[in-house]
């Protein structure tokens, strides 16, 4: 179904194609390991959705009741905690996960993300047996 055309020409999207994209983005979001994270252009990327990170970010802020993601595991492109506005606690809880989970903040709040960012063509490691 393709997008029809308002009179301000936007396209507006129906609403099964919005839809499928949630469905996608929920899914790339549910394979992020712990001890791993994943910037919200990445996660759209991944979804086939290019350059849609804001997207992301709306599709986190409005994820169903019942549906349980690690959402803590998506992080801005400098690898940060993405501001909310609000009091900060909610940042602090990211951040609380996340280092639970072994993520580890520089001095400067950023995450290395050579280090912990999701590589999704990379293989568990496996233990050897001795």
């Amino acid at each position: 179904m393709a997008a029809r055309k308002t009179s301000r020409s936007r396209a507006v999207r129906p609403v099964s194609s919005t839809a499928g994209a949630l469905a996608k983005i929920y899914a790339v979001i549910q394979r992020i390991p712990p001890g791993k994270v994943a910037t919200y252009g990445q996660v759209a990327a991944l979804a086939g959705l290019p350059r849609r990170a804001r997207m992301v970010g709306a599709a986190l802020r409005n994820t169903p009741d019942g549906l349980s993601l690690p959402w803590q595991r998506v992080i801005n492109a400098q690898g940060t905690v993405s501001r909310r506005s609000g009091l900060g606690v909610e940042e602090g809880y990211q951040r609380h996960l996340l280092e639970e989970e072994g993520v580890v903040f520089g001095g400067n709040g950023r995450i290395d993300l050579e280090r912990f960012g999701w590589d999704p063509e990379e293989r568990p490691r496996t233990r050897k047996r001795r």
